[in-house]
């Protein structure tokens, strides 16, 4: 008999926010990101941080992080999804467990990229 039972049974209430990563990688990449992240915040209660034009942290190309409280999941990132344009999108859950974060609580729109996660040990 195989056991199906999942590994972990984690209560979803640790979930303390959701960070979405826009991605890109040029001046038409950073317009479109800007532009994307005003619409967000006008139409959203989130938090819009800085526009980088280095890779930061584990993610591989520029980046702006939007920030939003867990309630509004499931209106923000389908409207990411639908209106995200040429722009890959990196969506995880924050936990307090960083690694745990941004490998298992996860999801992309778009295309994936692989992130430097060598900064990451569990539960930091």
């Amino acid at each position: 008999m195989t056991d199906t039972s999942p590994a972990r049974d984690i209560n979803p209430a640790c979930i303390r926010y959701y960070h979405a990563h826009l991605y890109y990688e040029d001046a038409a990449g950073l317009a479109a990101a800007r532009q994307l992240a005003e619409a967000a915040a006008a139409r959203f209660e989130l938090r819009v941080g800085r526009f980088h034009e280095k890779p930061v942290g584990p993610h591989p190309k520029w980046s702006c992080q939007l920030s939003f409280a867990p309630e509004h999941f499931g209106k923000i990132v389908p409207w990411l999804a639908l209106n995200r344009g040429e722009l890959d999108i990196f969506v995880h859950l924050g936990t307090d467990d960083d690694l745990f974060d941004h490998t298992q609580g996860v999801i992309w729109l778009g295309h994936s990229h692989p992130l430097d996660l060598s900064g990451f040990t569990a539960d930091t």
